[in-house]
């Protein structure tokens, strides 16, 4: 699966190394709990790739396709069903987490367009939702990029968050099958860009 410049994948051993580096960057995880050790690096992969080997899909590998050389792993885009309970649970997210050397290229947008279009066409899903921290101003802008739409009434504290932290609160973010048709729709009508 792939745009002109990026490709969605399942992950390999290769990835460990970039992903870890990924997760310990205090910038990239200023929005979650902690930054994760190499151990809970791996296992965090590790549990990706087994729920996209049983499902077909799930936060896949991210690859560059704009380097000169082989394509590069950025980190992951893709859909998930969070674990945790949440006030609208069952449902399904779109989430990314990209190396901070590629934020600020609309690559998120991009690879997450993709997930969402999957999401759509190929799963059928009713609903994609997505959420994060109430301070995460770069997420949220990649959130209504996608089109996704915010109601305060629907924000809600994080049960996987220490009550008290200032992560705890969080933003929900929903688009619905029929609005994303409609949205796609009226972008081609217009002649408007769906890559970024």
């Amino acid at each position: 699966m792939r745009t002109g410049r990026l490709r969605l994948r399942q992950w390999v051993k290769e990835d460990l190394a970039p992903f870890a580096a990924i997760n310990c960057d205090p910038q990239v995880m200023r929005h979650l709990p902690a930054l994760l050790s190499r151990e809970q690096s791996d296992a965090h992969a590790a549990r990706i790739h087994a729920l996209i080997e049983q499902r077909g899909w799930g936060f896949w590998a991210v690859d560059s396709l704009q380097e000169k050389d082989e394509p590069r792993f950025i980190g992951f885009v893709g859909l998930h069903i969070p674990q945790a309970e949440l006030p609208f649970s069952p449902c399904v997210e779109v989430g990314w987490r990209l190396d901070r050397a590629f934020w600020g290229k609309g690559l998120a947008t991009e690879a997450a367009r993709l997930a969402v279009r999957i999401g759509f066409e190929a799963l059928n899903l009713p609903e994609i939702v997505a959420f994060t921290a109430r301070g995460n101003q770069r997420s949220s802008a990649v959130m209504e990029r996608l089109g996704m739409r915010n109601d305060p009434a629907d924000d809600f504290d994080h049960p996987a968050v220490a009550e008290g932290s200032a992560l705890r609160p969080h933003r929900l973010y929903r688009l619905t099958r029929g609005e994303w048709r409609s949205r796609t729709a009226d972008s081609a009508r217009n002649g408007l860009p769906q890559g970024r």
